[in-house]
Formats: C-alpha cells, sequence, structure tokens
C-alpha cells in the first residue's frame, strides 16, 4: 500500500533543491501530497545560479502559499571549479522555463544557511527527518563534514541522481555520469560513504517515465492554477526533450523521488555499497558493488549498503502525480 493510506502520521521531509522545472513540479507533488510535512526547504546551485535558484524556491513559496522556510545553501562544489553557464537551454535562463517571476518577493529567507537548516532540524526531530535531494549533493556533504552525527539521526534520504545502465540508462552529461552527480562528484561521494539510509531515484527509472504534451494539457485543464502553472515552465522543457531525445513529453526526475517515499511498491530495488568516479574519462559515475556478490578486498570494503531504484510501473507513478496535484489542487480551490 503506499504510504499515503499507511502512514501513522506525515513524514517531516526537508527538499534540498535547485529549482529548475521538474524541481518545482517536485516541490508541488510534495506540498500538495497528505502524507508530507513539508518542514523546509534547502537551495544548491546546479540548475541555475544560488542566487536564481534560492529566489525561485522562494517565488514558489509566496505563489502557492508554501509554509516550509526556504535556506539558502552552496553556490560552488566541494573541488571543482564553478561552471562558466547554467543550463539555460534546459531550464531557461531564469530556471523556470521564463515565466514572470515578480521582481519584489514578500517571503525572505531563513536565518541560518542550507547545510546547518540541515543540523538545526535533523537535531530538533531525531529518527524523524527525511531528506529529499533532487539537486547537487553538496548541502548534504557539509552538513556531514560539520556535524557527522546526523547520519545516525536521519530517518532516510531519498536522492534523485546516479544512473546504474538499467533500461540502457547510464548518463546524460556524459555517457556515464547524471548532472547531479557530476555537477559536485566529490561531494557525492561523501555522502554515500556515510551510513544513513540512502535510497537513488536515478536514470534507470526517471528516463522510463514520460508526462506526454497530452498529460500535462489534461493536468492544465483538471489542476487549477498549479496545472497551468506546471504547463507553463514545461514549455521550454518539453522543446529540449523533443530536440535530444524524440519523445513527445518530459521525463520525470525530480518527481519520481518523492513518489519513492509516497510510494515503495512503485519501484523494484538494489541493495549495495556506492562509490563515485571523481576523477578522470568517467569522472561523475555511480557504481553500486550488489550486495549479493562478493570480490577481492578493495575500496568497498566497509561501506554501507544503499537501494538504487532499478524499474518502475510509469503508469501507477503517473496516476500518482495527476492524483496528488488535481486533489491538491482542489483543496487550495
Amino acid at each position: 500500500m503506499p504510504k499515503t493510506a499507511s502512514s501513522p502520521g506525515p513524514i517531516k521531509v526537508i527538499y534540498d533543491t535547485d529549482p529548475g522545472i521538474d524541481d518545482a513540479m517536485a516541490l508541488l507533488f510534495l506540498e500538495y501530497a497528505p502524507a508530507i510535512d513539508l518542514v523546509g526547504i534547502t537551495t544548491v546551485l546546479g540548475n541555475a545560479s544560488i542566487e536564481t535558484t534560492t529566489r525561485n524556491a522562494l517565488f514558489l513559496k509566496q505563489y502557492f502559499g508554501i509554509q516550509a522556510p526556504v535556506a539558502r545553501g552552496a553556490d560552488r562544489p566541494l573541488v571543482l571549479e564553478l561552471a562558466d553557464e547554467p543550463p539555460h537551454h534546459i531550464h531557461g535562463h531564469n530556471g523556470l522555463g521564463d515565466v514572470p517571476i515578480p521582481e519584489t518577493l514578500s517571503v525572505t529567507e531563513h536565518e541560518l544557511p542550507a547545510h546547518r537548516f540541515i543540523i538545526d532540524m535533523v537535531r530538533k526531530h531525531p529518527g524523524e527527518i527525511t531528506i529529499v535531494a533532487v539537486g547537487r549533493m553538496t548541502n548534504l556533504a557539509l552538513a556531514l563534514r560539520e556535524d557527522p552525527g546526523i547520519a545516525d539521526l536521519v530517518k532516510e534520504i531519498v536522492i534523485m541522481g546516479g544512473a546504474f545502465g538499467y533500461s540502457g540508462h547510464s548518463g546524460n552529461v556524459t555517457p556515464v555520469a547524471e548532472a547531479n552527480i557530476i555537477g559536485d562528484p566529490h561531494a557525492a561521494d561523501e555522502m554515500f560513504a556515510a551510513s544513513w539510509p540512502i535510497v537513488v531515484v536515478g536514470l534507470d527509472v526517471t528516463q522510463e517515465c514520460v508526462m506526454s504534451t497530452a498529460y500535462m494539457q489534461e493536468l492544465r485543464e483538471k489542476a487549477g492554477k498549479a496545472g497551468q502553472f506546471c504547463w507553463d515552465i514545461s514549455r521550454v522543457y518539453e522543446d529540449f526533450y523533443r530536440a535530444a531525445t524524440g519523445i513527445d513529453g518530459i521525463f520525470v526526475h525530480d518527481s519520481s523521488a518523492v513518489a519513492y517515499l509516497l510510494d515503495p511498491s512503485l519501484f523494484t530495488t538494489r541493495t549495495g555499497p556506492i562509490k563515485v568516479v571523481t576523477e578522470g574519462i568517467a569522472i561523475g559515475q555511480t557504481i553500486q558493488k550488489p550486495s549479493t556478490r562478493s570480490f577481492p578486498p578493495g575500496v568497498w570494503d566497509g561501506l554501507p549498503d544503499h537501494t538504487i531504484c532499478t524499474d518502475v510501473d510509469g503508469k501507477r507513478f503517473l496516476d500518482l502525480y495527476f492524483q496528488t496535484i488535481v486533489d491538491g489542487a482542489a483543496a487550495r480551490a
């Protein structure tokens, strides 16, 4: 059964994000799901600069009346040089498909930086906080560096990132690397070395789900303000995917991580320790040693097992997203 039906209480979630078109759609998924108590939004650079991603998060908070505070996060990777330009050709110049955003916003940032906000919330609610991380893992690595003890206090981390070769999906920035991981591979590798429970929702499953143009049109018609917004911001995104891959619609990346949190039965999984390549031609590649296999002694020894998603029931997932947004919009009408 989905967690929406069986959980004894709402799941406290910190959403670590770089809005981003699919990030914004996933934020609405979290905000509108009755099983979720969104307790914080932390921003990171990625789909746009940290100034833009933080402004976008504040805009979304204001526009949809979201109560969760917004904390500004990392503005650069741990080790790598900062890239010259964000991916404007994918998310538009303002990160949200170039839809109009007001010059002045009435909401403000939280006083703590993102990694300290994460530490503070985890310490205040031990064993209760789930982190859904759909951008670079820099904030999580910084939180770990400052307070390694939080790894034992986090309920779960669900990330959108990586690719392990299932269904032919191995990378979208290079032949082996996914964008969130290659954006800060050192942070991802540090995060995977920690003992907190991690579920990786990667390209193996996110690129098996497509929100078609017809799907987005129906969402626009039935989900009020939220449906219209999703339609508007996704026009640039759809144009990119049509040109790059030939699909009629958009891949569903970040919302797939939310779907796992709401209903893990949608996904087939595998366990084992994970390493990230941090240099050379394969930089950003995510590699899992299956827990069912034995190998000679090596770098995998002593690392904790984590879970990766290898398959997904795409129809059930798309139905879950659609109904959650429609019902949430109706409740706010």
